[in-house]
C-alpha cells in the first residue's frame, strides 16, 4: 500500500508539471491578448468574452461533475472501461445543449447581429467537454503532462496564431474562429494520449441504466462544479448588463490575466482526486487533511507570488494590450481579481475532500457563495451607478464583490472540512507575509522606472525576491519535495 510519502511525491510530481505548464501558458496567452486588443479592439474582445461564457458553461454542465467524480468511478465500479463510460455520458449530455444554442444563438450574442459563423460556434461544445473528461482520466493515471500540453501549449498558441492570421480577412469574426480552432486542437491533443493510455474499449457494451446511475450519482458534484465555474464568470455576465461591450472587453482581458494563477489550483483537482479517494477508502481522514493542507499551501504560495508579479506592474501589462493605453483603466479590477484567486485557494483544496464526504452540503455552500456574489455585485453596481461612478469603476466594484464572496466561501468550506475530517485544514503560514512584503518593496522600486524596465526586469525581480524569501522561511522539508525529481 502506498504511504503518505508516496502520496506526497505523486502530488509533487503533478505540481511541478503544473507550475511549469502555468509559465508556458502565461507566455502563450499574452500574445493573444495583445493581438486581440491591437488588431480587433475592446468591443470585439467583449463579444468573444460573452460567447465564451455561454459555450464553456454548456460544456461545464455536460461534464456532469466527472472531471473530479471520474476518479471515484475508476477506483470503484469502473476499473475496466470506466473512462469510456464517462465519455459516453458526457457526449450524450452535450447534444441538447449544442442543439439549443445552434437554434437560439442570441443567447451567446445578445447585443450584436448574428451571422452563419455564430450559429456554428456551439459545435465545439462536445469537443470541449470530451477533452476535459479525457484529461481527467489521464490525470487519474498521474499523467498531468498531457493536460499541460493540451491546455498550456497547443490551445493558447493555436488561438494566438489563428487570431493573427484572421486579423485582416475576418476582422469581425476572426477571434471566434481562432477560439474554435484552438478548442479543436486541444481536443486532438487530449484524444491521442487518451487512446495510448486507455486504448479502445474491450468487451464493453454501454449500459443505459448504469450510465444513468453514474450521471445521477455525480449530480451534486456537477452542480458544485458548475457553481464554482460560474462564480468566475458571473461577474462578467452581470457587468455586461450595466456597461458597454468595450468595458466588458477590458474587464475580460484583466480576467484572463488573473485567471492564469487559477490554473495552478484547478489542475491539481484530478491529481488530488485519486490520492484522496484511496485514503478515504482506508478511513485515514488525518492523511486527507494533511494532503489538502499541503497542496493548499503550495497553491497559495504560488498564487501569491504570481499575483504580486502581475498586480504590482498591472498598468504596464495592460498598457501593452491596446493602443493608446485604452486597457490601463482595468488595473484596479485586475488587482481585485488576482486577490480573489488567492482567497479561493482554501475553498478549492477543502472542496477536494468535501466532494467525496459531503457532496450535498458542499453544493449548498457553493450556492450560498454564488448567491452572496450576485446580490453584492448587483447592489454595488446600482449604488455606484447612482453616484455617477465611471464604467471602469463599476468593473472594479464587481471584482471586489467577487473577493468578498470567495473569502466567505473559503472560510465556510474549510470549517466544514475540518469538522468532518476531525483534523486541522489550513493553508496559511506567516512567512507568506514576509515573502509578500519583500516582493512589494522590490516592486515599488521598479514601477518608478521606465515601463520597459518595469516589465522586462521588474517582473522577474519581484518573482525572484518572493521565491527566495518563501524558500528560506516558508518551505519546510516536506514542501521541498515539490522541487525534487523522483528517482
Amino acid at each position: 500500500m502506498p504511504d503518505q510519502r508516496d502520496d506526497l511525491r505523486a502530488l509533487a510530481k503533478g505540481g511541478r508539471t503544473n507550475v511549469a505548464g502555468f509559465f508556458v501558458r502565461l507566455i502563450a496567452r499574452i500574445p493573444f491578448l495583445i493581438i486581440g486588443g491591437q488588431w480587433y479592439g475592446a468591443e470585439a474582445l467583449g463579444r468573444l468574452a460573452y460567447a465564451i461564457i455561454i459555450v464553456e458553461f454548456a460544456a461545464q454542465i455536460a461534464t456532469l461533475g466527472l472531471k473530479r467524480g471520474l476518479a471515484l468511478h475508476l477506483t470503484g465500479d469502473g476499473k475496466e472501461n470506466g473512462a469510456w463510460d464517462g465519455l459516453v455520458v458526457v457526449l450524450l449530455a452535450t447534444l441538447p445543449l449544442t442543439l439549443l444554442l445552434m437554434a437560439v444563438p442570441q443567447i451567446m450574442f445578445p447585443n450584436s447581429q448574428i451571422n452563419r459563423l455564430d450559429n456554428l460556434l456551439p459545435l465545439i461544445i462536445p469537443a470541449l467537454a470530451a477533452s476535459d473528461l479525457m484529461l481527467a482520466a489521464l490525470a487519474y493515471r498521474f499523467d498531468v503532462a498531457s493536460t499541460v500540453r493540451a491546455r498550456a501549449v497547443i490551445e493558447p498558441w493555436t488561438i494566438s496564431i489563428a487570431a493573427l492570421a484572421f486579423a485582416w480577412s475576418l476582422p469581425r469574426d476572426g477571434l471566434l474562429v481562432a477560439y474554435a480552432l484552438s478548442m479543436g486542437a486541444a481536443f486532438i491533443a487530449s484524444l491521442v494520449p487518451f487512446l495510448k493510455t486507455y486504448g479502445l474499449p474491450k468487451n464493453w457494451k454501454p449500459k443505459p441504466r448504469a450510465l444513468w446511475a453514474l450521471a445521477r450519482r455525480n449530480a451534486p458534484l456537477a452542480a458544485a462544479d458548475a457553481i464554482e465555474w460560474g462564480s468566475r464568470r458571473l461577474d462578467l455576465a452581470i457587468l455586461g448588463l450595466f456597461v458597454s461591450p468595450a468595458t466588458v472587453g477590458i474587464y475580460w482581458v484583466a480576467q484572463q490575466i488573473a485567471s492564469l494563477p487559477q490554473k495552478l489550483k484547478t489542475s491539481f483537482d484530478p491529481v488530488l482526486g485519486p490520492v484522496i479517494t484511496r485514503r478515504l477508502d482506508e478511513g485515514n481522514h488525518l492523511a486527507v487533511a494533511r494532503q489538502i493542507s499541503q497542496v493548499g499551501f503550495w497553491i497559495l504560495a504560488a498564487q501569491l507570488g504570481v499575483a504580486l508579479a502581475l498586480g504590482i506592474p498591472a498598468e504596464g501589462i495592460l498598457g501593452l494590450v491596446g493602443p493608446g493605453g485604452g486597457f490601463v483603466g482595468g488595473a484596479t479590477a485586475l488587482g481585485f481579481l488576482l486577490l480573489a484567486e488567492a482567497l479561493a485557494a482554501l475553498a478549492v483544496v477543502s472542496e477536494a475532500a468535501l466532494v467525496y464526504v459531503a457532496r450535498h452540503r458542499n453544493m449548498l455552500l457553493s450556492l450560498g457563495m454564488i448567491g452572496v456574489q450576485a446580490v453584492l455585485s448587483i447592489a454595488l453596481l446600482f449604488a455606484m451607478k447612482a453616484e455617477g461612478f465611471s464604467e471602469l469603476s463599476l468593473a472594479a466594484g464587481v471584482a471586489a464583490s467577487l473577493c468578498v464572496a470567495l473569502a466567505l466561501g473559503s472560510l465556510a468550506k474549510s470549517w466544514l472540512a475540518r469538522r468532518l475530517l476531525k483534523a486541522p485544514v489550513s493553508v496559511w503560514r506567516w512567512p507568506l507575509l514576509i515573502a509578500g512584503g519583500a516582493a512589494m518593496l522590490v516592486g515599488q522600486l521598479f514601477i518608478r522606472l521606465p515601463e520597459w524596465v518595469e516589465l522586462a526586469f521588474g517582473i522577474p525581480a519581484i518573482l525572484a525576491t518572493y521565491c527566495w524569501a518563501i524558500w528560506k522561511w516558508g518551505f519546510r522539508e516536506e514542501d521541498r519535495v515539490l522541487f525534487r525529481r523522483l528517482k
